[in-house]
């Protein structure tokens, strides 16, 4: 038993798979009966569909719903009884009852969803480690007030770890905090901005190091 190619590229031209929106067993049933990928020139839209059914051989024999549905793209005999299903499973919905603007978009959805998977891994969060130095206006200045207040500013892509105290002569102590940010997300010139708002406390910030994750 064979796929009917013409009737499968017909099919997927405005579908991503042999139904619904997701890889299911009627998918499953039609690449075994397709066998091989078909030549991307004639037949391109089941091409790109026998690939991304490939993808998922790890798979497929837990994907939903059952193989019925495939029996319509069948060659030879099965043609015939895959008829008869095609009034319970509409397999060739009409331009009036899916638009193909919608169909075009689920299209790229779907492969974008395949060249996602097949790079391997998604985008990549860029963070950096920062060692933050704020320094107090003299030894008299309150730092456990001091790290309280720097420690309020939260906001997302912010994360603050541990501190110390190092001294820097004359009884001064300097606070020294170790903090994770998104690069997209927060600007360092304006954490230290928000943090020199604390003038009660703060004299000066200085970004002591900083290292990509």
């Amino acid at each position: 038993m064979s796929a009917n190619l013409d009737k499968l590229e017909q099919h997927l031209a405005t579908r991503s798979y042999i139904e619904g929106y997701t890889p299911s067993q009627a998918d499953v049933h039609v690449y075994k009966l397709v066998g091989a990928a078909p030549e991307a020139s004639k037949f391109p839209n089941v091409a790109r569909w026998y690939t991304h059914i490939k993808s998922y051989e790890a798979e497929h024999g837990s994907l939903p719903g059952s193989s019925t549905a495939g029996e319509a793209f069948a060659g030879g005999a099965a043609a015939a009884p895959a008829a008869e299903e095609e009034e319970e499973v509409d397999l060739f919905g009409s331009d009036d009852e899916e638009e193909d603007a919608e169909a075009e978009r689920v299209k790229a959805e779907r492969i974008a969803a395949y060249n996602a998977k097949k790079a391997g891994k998604a985008k990549t969060v860029a963070k950096s480690v920062v060692t933050l130095d704020v320094k107090p206006w003299d030894d008299e200045t309150d730092m456990v007030a001091l790290e309280a207040a720097v420690r309020s500013i939260q906001q997302d892509g912010l994360l603050w770890g541990a501190s110390k105290l190092v001294p820097i002569g004359y009884g001064i102590k300097k606070l020294q905090l170790t903090l994770v940010v998104e690069d997209e997300k927060v600007s360092t010139d304006e954490l230290q901005d928000k943090i020199a708002e604390f003038d009660d406390y703060v004299q000066s910030t200085d970004i002591a190091a900083m290292q990509k994750l």
